[in-house]
């Protein structure tokens, strides 16, 4: 629902994952092997800013975006550092 927070878990071990908003939309990376994690949230790297301040990612990789909005709703895919292929796919749907 639409001001909500959602959280998408995953239970990918990979050392480092990546999320995609829409399969091309880079917007978190976790680096487990460095303890580093990055949301692409506060800059025009992902579709213009549209989640500004509203991500988060835990050291377990999964990802919460506060706040939600319609526009928040599409697909979500994890991807691994073992491979390139989509290792879970999420479908949201804000209203």
């Amino acid at each position: 629902m639409k001001g909500d927070s959602v959280t998408l878990h995953t239970n990918e071990t990979d050392d480092q994952i990546m999320w995609k908003f829409g399969h091309t939309i880079l917007i978190a990376q976790l680096d487990r092997k460095n303890n580093k994690s990055r949301c692409y949230h506060d800059d025009d790297y992902n579709a213009n800013g549209i989640f500004r301040g509203r991500l988060k990612l835990d050291q377990t990789g999964s990802l919460t975006i506060t706040n939600t909005k319609i526009a928040d709703s599409g697909l979500y895919s994890v991807t691994g550092s073992r491979t390139d292929a989509v290792l879970n796919t999420f479908s949201l749907t804000v209203y």
